[in-house]
């Protein structure tokens, strides 16, 4: 029997960075319960690249729109309690913005982190609630860019040898 053309050394490698970025953000919510770590665990999923052609640039990008998404949500709350008007210049807002600062297709992770920090509001209206999730997020970014950079490093040092 041959193998799948699909289970390529490029698959395993992105499940193996997922999985580990998975236990890393799950311990955090794991030793701090009391706060949303559970957040960090969707940002870090959302980082991760599955190939190697901006390996660098596609989790740095997505770590800034996730913060310029989390930052918009923050400030929108402190405007104002969330509801479908302020969701929609939130929305407005994090795209011109990640436009401004060319993100291309990491805006996606920007309005996701939006929703992230506004959605729940919806029922938790206080703002450290609100700077939890965007910490949170931010958690998820960090783990992310520590998973690529450690697979590119041993990469090179095994290419090295």
């Amino acid at each position: 029997m041959s193998k799948p053309s699909w289970l390529t050394i490029e698959f395993i490698i992105y499940v193996l960075k997922c999985l580990l970025g998975l236990v890393l953000c799950y311990f955090f919510y794991w030793l701090f319960p009391e706060y949303r770590f559970y957040w960090s665990i969707v940002s870090v999923l959302l980082v991760i690249s599955p190939d190697d052609l901006d390996c660098k640039k596609l989790p740095i990008d997505r770590m800034k729109a996730n913060i310029t998404g989390s930052l918009v949500g923050l400030l929108l709350f402190i405007i104002h309690p969330p509801n479908l008007l302020m969701m929609s210049i939130g929305v407005v807002t994090t795209i011109l913005i990640c436009y401004r600062i060319q993100l291309g297709t990491a805006t996606r992770s920007a309005l996701a982190a939006l929703i992230i920090v506004l959605v729940q509001q919806l029922n938790d209206h206080s703002l450290i609630s609100a700077f939890e999730r965007m910490v949170s997020v931010v958690l998820g970014c960090l783990v992310a860019l520590f998973i690529t950079y450690l697979f590119e490093y041993n990469h090179k040092w095994l290419k090295g040898r």
